[in-house]
């Protein structure tokens, strides 16, 4: 099989009066658009994950998430578009949503675990498969070295420089990828991480240990709403006035953390009239379907 999958991942310029009062221009990679499951940073961090499995004769794919996880559902409709058998260990007790029946409908076989045998992936990995010669683990996120080096493709495409990216994190891996991709490019371009999870300084050392060289990056750690997750009203008014405004649909667990963050330093004056920003839409639509109700 060929583990391939054509990227069509525009850049689109954002207008708003608020740029334009502080002298900056906003710019966003569309990787929401590369595939209506597989979409965003999930096909950049599976491509080289499951050119590993081929290599390597795999045909079961074993990886984790919770109950609304994106990176589930991609792995699973990657699976099914490849040609695999899979898994997917979902940490909690079991329960049924939009997300998990699109997982299910791509053919992945759903196993529940609880929160406390979770912490320790590999350890269930051999506890259900470890006499499985054709499963390949694939950790939660899809965070590996391998994830970032398709992650540091994306840079490969750019037909522009900019002085600034923005990227959400969750794992690292993605962050870790693109920074790689400036640094092979020598570009000082600065990238700017904003977690995902409360308390997110920790998110430096997930990035640093899939980087290939030290690099000089920002992390701006406010912008969590609460946690993994989490929500509160200006984030979702924000996200209600975004995607009318732009046409760009983005969610509360990443990209619209994100993009709130982008806006509220353009807002403080963080960056100096006439830079050019970046933002990486990660994809991850799909985390809308378990927080419908917060749009009511």
């Amino acid at each position: 099989m060929n583990i391939d999958l054509e990227i069509f991942s525009p850049v689109q310029q954002i207008n708003s009066p608020l740029f334009d009062s502080h002298g900056v221009k906003v710019f966003i990679k569309r990787d929401d658009l590369i595939h209506p499951m597989i979409s965003g940073n999930k096909w950049r961090k599976l491509k080289y994950v499951l050119k590993k499995a081929q290599t390597e004769d795999k045909t079961h794919l074993v990886t984790f998430g919770g109950a609304y996880s994106n990176h589930l559902m991609a792995t699973a409709a990657a699976a099914a578009k490849f040609g695999y058998k899979s898994t997917g260990i979902v940490r909690g007790e079991e329960v049924d949503n939009d997300t998990l029946f699109l997982c299910r409908l791509h053919g992945m076989k759903l196993q529940f675990t609880d929160r406390d045998s979770y912490r320790d992936k590999p350890a269930l990995f051999n506890q259900y498969f470890g006499n499985d010669e054709q499963a390949f683990f694939i950790d939660e996120g899809g965070a590996s070295a391998e994830g970032a080096k398709g992650c540091s493709e994306l840079v490969n495409e750019l037909t522009e420089t900019y002085d600034h990216f923005f990227c959400a994190c969750g794992t690292g891996t993605t962050a870790a990828g693109i920074i790689n991709g400036l640094n092979d490019h020598q570009l000082k371009t600065k990238f700017n991480a904003v977690p995902v999870f409360k308390n997110g300084g920790f998110i430096r050392e997930e990035i640093d240990r899939f980087l290939t060289a030290p690099a000089n990056y920002d992390i701006h750690t406010d912008y969590h709403f609460g946690g993994y997750g989490k929500a509160n009203d200006e984030l979702i008014n924000f996200i209600k006035q975004f995607v009318p405004a732009t046409g760009i649909l983005i969610e509360p667990v990443y990209t619209g953390k994100m993009m709130y963050a982008l806006y509220d330093l353009i807002t403080r004056g963080h960056f100096k009239p006439g830079s050019r920003i970046l933002a990486i839409h990660s994809g991850g639509i799909w985390g809308l379907l378990g927080m419908k109700e917060k749009f009511k």
